[in-house]
Protein backbone atom coordinates (compact mmCIF):
# COMPACT_ATOMS: atom_id res chain seq x y z
CA UNK A 1 0.00 0.00 0.00
CA UNK A 2 1.44 3.40 -0.94
CA UNK A 3 2.24 5.72 1.97
CA UNK A 4 -0.26 8.21 0.54
CA UNK A 5 -3.08 5.73 1.31
CA UNK A 6 -2.10 4.68 4.84
CA UNK A 7 -4.55 7.14 6.44
CA UNK A 8 -7.45 5.06 5.08
CA UNK A 9 -6.46 1.99 7.09
CA UNK A 10 -8.69 1.08 10.01
CA UNK A 11 -7.07 0.56 13.38
CA UNK A 12 -7.67 -3.19 13.02
CA UNK A 13 -6.04 -3.30 9.57
CA UNK A 14 -3.03 -1.27 10.70
CA UNK A 15 -2.67 -3.36 13.86
CA UNK A 16 -2.61 -6.60 11.85
CA UNK A 17 0.01 -5.20 9.48
CA UNK A 18 2.14 -3.90 12.36
CA UNK A 19 1.88 -7.17 14.30
CA UNK A 20 2.95 -9.14 11.19
CA UNK A 21 5.79 -6.62 10.62
CA UNK A 22 4.43 -5.68 7.20
CA UNK A 23 3.97 -2.06 8.32
CA UNK A 24 6.33 -0.10 10.51
CA UNK A 25 4.91 2.20 13.20
CA UNK A 26 7.48 4.77 12.04
CA UNK A 27 6.32 4.46 8.41
CA UNK A 28 2.68 4.84 9.42
CA UNK A 29 3.38 7.75 11.74
CA UNK A 30 5.55 9.54 9.15
CA UNK A 31 2.79 9.19 6.53
CA UNK A 32 0.16 10.61 8.90
CA UNK A 33 2.47 13.39 10.09
CA UNK A 34 3.10 14.42 6.47
CA UNK A 35 -0.66 14.43 5.83
CA UNK A 36 -1.25 16.56 8.91
CA UNK A 37 1.42 19.04 7.80
CA UNK A 38 -0.25 19.26 4.38
CA UNK A 39 -3.93 19.47 5.35
CA UNK A 40 -4.07 20.93 8.83
CA UNK A 41 -3.37 24.54 7.80
CA UNK A 42 -6.80 24.47 6.09
CA UNK A 43 -8.58 22.39 8.75
CA UNK A 44 -7.15 23.61 12.07
CA UNK A 45 -7.92 20.17 13.52
CA UNK A 46 -4.71 20.04 15.56
CA UNK A 47 -4.33 22.66 18.24
CA UNK A 48 -0.88 21.31 19.07
CA UNK A 49 0.88 18.70 16.92
CA UNK A 50 3.63 16.83 18.82
CA UNK A 51 6.00 15.69 16.02
CA UNK A 52 9.07 15.08 18.23
CA UNK A 53 7.13 13.01 20.78
CA UNK A 54 5.32 11.26 17.93
CA UNK A 55 8.56 10.16 16.27
CA UNK A 56 10.08 9.10 19.61
CA UNK A 57 7.03 6.97 20.51
CA UNK A 58 6.86 5.43 17.02
CA UNK A 59 10.54 4.46 17.14
CA UNK A 60 10.12 2.96 20.62
CA UNK A 61 7.08 0.95 19.45
CA UNK A 62 8.99 -0.31 16.43
CA UNK A 63 11.98 -1.38 18.57
CA UNK A 64 9.69 -3.25 20.99
CA UNK A 65 7.76 -4.98 18.21
CA UNK A 66 10.94 -5.99 16.37
CA UNK A 67 12.27 -7.40 19.67
CA UNK A 68 9.14 -9.57 19.98
CA UNK A 69 7.35 -7.47 22.63
CA UNK A 70 4.09 -6.75 20.82
CA UNK A 71 1.66 -5.24 23.38
CA UNK A 72 -1.58 -5.61 21.44
CA UNK A 73 -3.75 -3.92 18.81
CA UNK A 74 -2.91 -0.32 19.77
CA UNK A 75 0.86 -0.85 19.77
CA UNK A 76 2.33 1.54 17.24
CA UNK A 77 -1.06 3.04 16.31
CA UNK A 78 -1.06 6.85 15.97
CA UNK A 79 -3.90 8.69 17.72
CA UNK A 80 -5.03 12.25 18.39
CA UNK A 81 -6.33 13.51 21.72
CA UNK A 82 -8.93 16.20 22.13
CA UNK A 83 -7.29 19.05 23.99
CA UNK A 84 -9.32 18.37 27.12
CA UNK A 85 -7.22 15.38 28.23
CA UNK A 86 -4.39 16.16 30.64
CA UNK A 87 -1.02 15.25 29.12
CA UNK A 88 2.05 15.48 31.33
CA UNK A 89 4.47 18.06 29.98
CA UNK A 90 2.22 18.99 27.04
CA UNK A 91 -0.01 22.05 27.09
CA UNK A 92 -3.68 21.25 27.69
CA UNK A 93 -5.91 24.26 27.04
CA UNK A 94 -9.41 22.77 26.77
CA UNK A 95 -9.58 25.30 23.91
CA UNK A 96 -10.11 28.07 26.47
CA UNK A 97 -8.26 31.30 27.21
CA UNK A 98 -8.27 30.58 30.93
CA UNK A 99 -6.21 27.42 30.36
CA UNK A 100 -3.98 28.84 27.63
CA UNK A 101 -0.74 28.14 29.53
CA UNK A 102 -1.73 25.04 31.52
CA UNK A 103 0.87 22.26 31.36
CA UNK A 104 -0.25 19.29 33.49
CA UNK A 105 2.25 17.28 35.50
CA UNK A 106 0.30 14.03 35.13
CA UNK A 107 -1.49 12.22 32.33
CA UNK A 108 -5.24 11.65 32.46
CA UNK A 109 -6.14 8.00 33.05
CA UNK A 110 -7.21 7.60 29.41
CA UNK A 111 -3.88 8.96 28.19
CA UNK A 112 -1.87 6.73 30.53
CA UNK A 113 -3.80 3.68 29.28
CA UNK A 114 -3.22 4.60 25.63
CA UNK A 115 0.51 5.02 26.30
CA UNK A 116 0.68 1.66 28.16
CA UNK A 117 -0.97 0.03 25.15
CA UNK A 118 1.81 1.44 22.96
CA UNK A 119 -0.22 4.17 21.24
CA UNK A 120 1.60 6.99 19.45
CA UNK A 121 0.36 10.53 20.17
CA UNK A 122 0.14 12.71 17.04
CA UNK A 123 -0.98 15.77 18.99
CA UNK A 124 -3.79 17.61 20.71
CA UNK A 125 -6.99 18.12 18.70
CA UNK A 126 -9.17 21.21 18.67
CA UNK A 127 -12.52 21.00 20.40
CA UNK A 128 -15.21 23.42 21.41
CA UNK A 129 -14.32 25.29 24.59
CA UNK A 130 -14.39 22.73 27.43
CA UNK A 131 -15.96 20.31 24.89
CA UNK A 132 -19.32 22.07 25.23
CA UNK A 133 -21.32 24.30 22.94
CA UNK A 134 -20.37 25.41 19.48
CA UNK A 135 -17.35 27.04 17.88
CA UNK A 136 -16.11 30.25 19.44
CA UNK A 137 -14.39 32.87 17.33
CA UNK A 138 -12.93 34.97 20.17
CA UNK A 139 -10.28 32.44 21.27
CA UNK A 140 -6.53 32.44 20.58
CA UNK A 141 -7.03 29.53 18.13
CA UNK A 142 -9.33 29.19 15.15
CA UNK A 143 -12.15 26.64 15.33
CA UNK A 144 -11.54 23.38 13.49
CA UNK A 145 -13.03 23.08 10.00
CA UNK A 146 -15.02 20.16 8.63
CA UNK A 147 -12.69 18.41 6.13
CA UNK A 148 -15.58 17.34 3.94
CA UNK A 149 -17.23 20.79 3.81
CA UNK A 150 -14.81 23.48 4.96
CA UNK A 151 -17.55 26.10 5.28
CA UNK A 152 -19.33 24.24 8.09
CA UNK A 153 -18.48 23.32 11.64
CA UNK A 154 -17.11 19.80 12.16
CA UNK A 155 -20.00 19.14 14.52
CA UNK A 156 -22.51 19.85 11.76
CA UNK A 157 -22.26 16.20 10.65
CA UNK A 158 -22.78 14.64 14.07
CA UNK A 159 -23.89 15.38 17.60
CA UNK A 160 -20.56 15.12 19.47
CA UNK A 161 -18.44 18.27 19.73
CA UNK A 162 -15.06 18.66 18.08
CA UNK A 163 -13.47 18.14 14.70
CA UNK A 164 -14.62 15.43 12.34
CA UNK A 165 -11.25 15.61 10.60
CA UNK A 166 -9.11 13.13 12.53
CA UNK A 167 -10.30 10.22 10.34
CA UNK A 168 -8.80 12.13 7.45
CA UNK A 169 -5.59 12.76 9.44
CA UNK A 170 -5.08 9.92 11.93
CA UNK A 171 -6.44 6.45 12.62
CA UNK A 172 -7.77 7.07 16.12
CA UNK A 173 -8.98 9.98 18.18
CA UNK A 174 -10.33 10.44 21.63
CA UNK A 175 -14.08 10.66 22.03
CA UNK A 176 -14.73 11.88 25.55
CA UNK A 177 -17.58 10.66 27.67
CA UNK A 178 -19.30 13.13 30.00
CA UNK A 179 -17.20 11.73 32.88
CA UNK A 180 -13.99 12.22 30.89
CA UNK A 181 -14.99 15.80 30.07
CA UNK A 182 -15.54 16.41 33.76
CA UNK A 183 -12.17 14.87 34.67
CA UNK A 184 -10.45 16.91 31.98
CA UNK A 185 -11.96 20.20 33.19
CA UNK A 186 -10.89 19.87 36.81
CA UNK A 187 -7.21 20.86 36.37
CA UNK A 188 -8.19 23.96 34.42
CA UNK A 189 -10.80 25.06 36.90
CA UNK A 190 -8.30 24.61 39.73
CA UNK A 191 -5.61 26.61 37.93
CA UNK A 192 -7.85 29.55 37.07
CA UNK A 193 -8.67 30.48 40.65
Amino acid sequence: MPNSDLHWLTIAEAARLIERRRLSPVELTDALTARIETLDPQLDAFLLPTPEKTREQARAAEREIMAGSYRGPLHGIPFGLKDIYATAGIRTTSHSKICENLVPTEDATTVAKLYRAGGVLLGKLATHEFAHGGPSFDLPWPPARNPWTATTSPAARRAAPGPRSPRALCLARSAPTPAARSEARRPCAASSG
